[in-house]
C-alpha cells in the first residue's frame, strides 16, 4: 500500500524538488549579475524530471550504525545537468546574465512551483476524501 502511494504522489514530489533546485540556481544568477567574469547557469526542466521518474528511487542501504552514509537521490545529484546559458550579448567584463530573461525565469518557476503545490495539495485532499469519505 505503501508503495503505492510513494508512486502516487512521485511526480510531484520530483517536480516540487526540480523546481526548488531551479529557483536556487536561478537566484544564484540573479545575485551574480554584477560579478565579472560570471556564467549564467540554468538546466533543462523537462529532461531532468524525465530522468529522475525514469531512474528506480534510491532505497536506503540497510546500516547497522546511524552514522553509515547513504546513496543520494537522483534529484539530488543535479550538479552534472547544470549547463551555460548561451548569452545573447555578454557583458563587457565577461558576465553573461541578462536580467530580463534571469528575472522571466525566476518568475516562470516560481509560478510553476506554486501550482505544483497546489496540484499537491489536491491529490493529499482527494486522497483523504476516498479515504474518510468526506
Amino acid at each position: 500500500m505503501l508503495g503505492r502511494l510513494d508512486d502516487y504522489f512521485r511526480p510531484q514530489e520530483v517536480a516540487l524538488s526540480l523546481r526548488s533546485q531551479r529557483q536556487e540556481v536561478l537566484a544564484s544568477n540573479i545575485a551574480n549579475n554584477d560579478t565579472p567574469g560570471y556564467k549564467a547557469r540554468d538546466f533543462d526542466f523537462k529532461k531532468s524530471f524525465e530522468a529522475a521518474l525514469q531512474k528506480n528511487p534510491v532505497k536506503p542501504l540497510q546500516s547497522t550504525d546511524p552514522r553509515h552514509l547513504q546513496p543520494k537521490d537522483s534529484v539530488d545529484s543535479l550538479s552534472k545537468a547544470l549547463l551555460y546559458r548561451n548569452p545573447r550579448q555578454s557583458g563587457i567584463d565577461g558576465n553573461t546574465v541578462d536580467m530580463n530573461a534571469e528575472m522571466a525565469a525566476f518568475t516562470d518557476n516560481s509560478i510553476r512551483y506554486q501550482a505544483g503545490i497546489t496540484f499537491m495539495q489536491k491529490r493529499i485532499e482527494g486522497m483523504r476524501t476516498a479515504l474518510t469519505g468526506q
